[in-house]
């Protein structure tokens, strides 16, 4: 806002999120897609050093 030469306190900031979250909120609700019903999680595998062990400290 400054850019545009137009000087906003922080408090005035804080009204308009309180005031312009909620319908923000309700119109991005509205716009999201659906979520399939079947979920599938790839695997992930991680390789350990052999050689080292917790009985080693």
């Amino acid at each position: 806002m400054e850019v545009r030469g137009v000087e906003v306190d922080h408090a005035t900031l804080n009204r308009w999120v309180i005031r312009y979250s909620p319908a923000i909120a309700v119109k991005a609700k509205s716009q999201k897609r659906g979520t399939n019903k079947s979920w599938r999680m790839d695997e992930t595998y991680i390789k350990v050093n052999p050689s080292s062990s917790l009985s080693s400290f």
